[in-house]
C-alpha cells in the first residue's frame, strides 16, 4: 500500500515541480499510522531512497549543483539538525504538529495555485548572495527537520523567483535535499537512543515509500511534457490547500481543548457543559435501579 501511494503521489507531484515528500507526511499520519514524531525521519527516509535516481540523471547530463549546491548544504546541514532536536524536544505531540503541517503546507499550496511556475528568467533580477543565502538555507532545513522534508520544495521556487536558471537550481536543490535528509535520518537515529517514544524511522515503511517515489517521480518526469503545466500546478495546488486547511482545522481544535474552559468561545463552552450534564444524566439513569433494589 505504501509503495503503490508513494508512486502515485510522485506522479502527480513530479509535473507540479516539488517533492513527493511533501504530500507524503499527512498520508502517513492519516491512513498509515506512523506515530509521532517518527514520522519526520521516516519522511525525510523516503527523501533518501528516492532522491539518487534524480541526482544520477542529473550526473549524466553534467548538472551535478556546482558551487550553489555546497552553499545551500551548507546552510541546510545546521538547520535540518536543529530542526529534528526542536521536533523531537519541544513538538512531539501530534496535535501540535498539525499546525506545522498547516503552516507548511498552506503557502505552498497557495504558490502552487496561484502562479505560474517558472518562467523565462533573461530580463534581470536580484539573485541572492551567498551571504543571504546561506542563513534563508538553514532557516529551511530547520523547517524541513521538524516537518520531514529535505528543503529542495522550499528553496528551488525562492531561487528560480531570484533570477538563477532552473537547469542550475533543480540539481542544487535536489542535492541538498538528499544530503539534508541524510543527516537528518541519522540525527533522529541517535535522539532515539537517547528520547522515550518512537522517535526512530520507521524502516519498512521508508523504503517502501522510497521505492515507490522513484519509480514515480521517473514516470511523471516522463509524462510532464504531456501535462499542461499550469493546470497540473493548480490541481495539485488546490489538493495541498485542502489538505493544509483541515490540518489546520485539527490543530486549532486541539489548541482549544488545551486550554482551561474559561477561555474558551462561548459555544465550545455551552457544548463542553452540554456533554457533562448528559453523561450524569446518564450515570443517575444507571444508578437508581440499583438503589431501588436494594
Amino acid at each position: 500500500m505504501a509503495l503503490v501511494a508513494a508512486f502515485a503521489i510522485a506522479v502527480a507531484s513530479t509535473p507540479a515541480g516539488i517533492s513527493g515528500a511533501v504530500l507524503l507526511l499527512p498520508f502517513q499520519v492519516g491512513v498509515l499510522g506512523t506515530p509521532s514524531p517518527a514520522v519526520t525521519p521516516t519522511n525525510l527516509l523516503y527523501n533518501v531512497v528516492a532522491a539518487p535516481g534524480g541526482l544520477y540523471r542529473y550526473w549524466r547530463q553534467g548538472q551535478t549543483g556546482g558551487r550553489l549546491a555546497r552553499v545551500l548544504i551548507a546552510g541546510t546541514l545546521p538547520g535540518v539538525t536543529a530542526g529534528s532536536v526542536i521536533r523531537v524536544e519541544l513538538l512531539p505531540d501530534p496535535q501540535v504538529f498539525d499546525l506545522v503541517v498547516a503552516v507548511v503546507l498552506l503557502p505552498l499550496g497557495l504558490w502552487l495555485a496561484f502562479t505560474s511556475g517558472p518562467g523565462p528568467t533573461g530580463h534581470p533580477r536580484l539573485r541572492l548572495p551567498a551571504a543571504l543565502l546561506v542563513p534563508l538555507a538553514a532557516a529551511v532545513g530547520c523547517v524541513g527537520g521538524i516537518y520531514g522534508i529535505g528543503g529542495g520544495s522550499i528553496l528551488a521556487p525562492m531561487l528560480i523567483t531570484s533570477g538563477r536558471e532552473p537547469a542550475e537550481v533543480a540539481p542544487a536543490a535536489l542535492a541538498s535535499t538528499f544530503v539534508t535528509s541524510v543527516a537528518g535520518v541519522i540525527t533522529f537515529t541517535v535522539l532515539s537512543a537517547h528520547s522515550r517514544g518512537t522517535v526512530a524511522p520507521d524502516w519498512p515503511t521508508g523504503v517502501a515509500l522510497g521505492i515507490g517515489g522513484l519509480a514515480g517521480a521517473y514516470t511523471g518526469a516522463r509524462l510532464q511534457a504531456r501535462i499542461p503545466d499550469a493546470s497540473i500546478r493548480r490541481l495539485v495546488g488546490i489538493a495541498v490547500i485542502a489538505i493544509g486547511a483541515r490540518y489546520l482545522w485539527t490543530g486549532l481544535l486541539s489548541a482549544v481543548r488545551l486550554l482551561p474552559p474559561s477561555c474558551w468561545p462561548a459555544p465550545a463552552r455551552s457544548a463542553a457543559i452540554a456533554r457533562k450534564l448528559a453523561q450524569r444524566a446518564k450515570d443517575l439513569v444507571i444508578v437508581r435501579p440499583a438503589s431501588r433494589a436494594w
